[in-house]
């Protein structure tokens, strides 16, 4: 069994509160875990305004589907979300 884990920072671009980005992050939550069936939470800076860190996982058998499968969400991230820079991310397996 492999644990496939993605760390993505996000740089929130226009967000003025706390309550701004809490309704985005929540938004980018909800769409990654109905479309892609994974693990997502907010796992660092939930205090800073404009930026957000996201933590994935992913568990299976395949080493290149796993890794797949995270970049597939990087990717929709870069296309669906243009309020939303992309910072870094890595991908770790375990």
């Amino acid at each position: 069994m492999l644990v496939a884990t993605c760390r993505i920072q996000l740089s929130l671009n226009g967000v003025t509160s706390l309550k701004d980005k809490r309704r985005i992050v929540q938004s980018i939550v909800q769409r990654i875990r109905n479309q892609f069936h994974i693990t997502i939470a907010e796992i660092e800076h939930q205090d800073v305004w404009q930026t957000a860190v996201l933590g994935m996982a992913m568990v299976g058998n395949d080493r290149s589907f796993l890794h797949g499968g995270l970049e597939k969400v990087v990717s929709w991230l870069e296309l669906n979300r243009p309020d939303c820079y992309i910072v870094e991310y890595q991908i770790e397996f375990r």
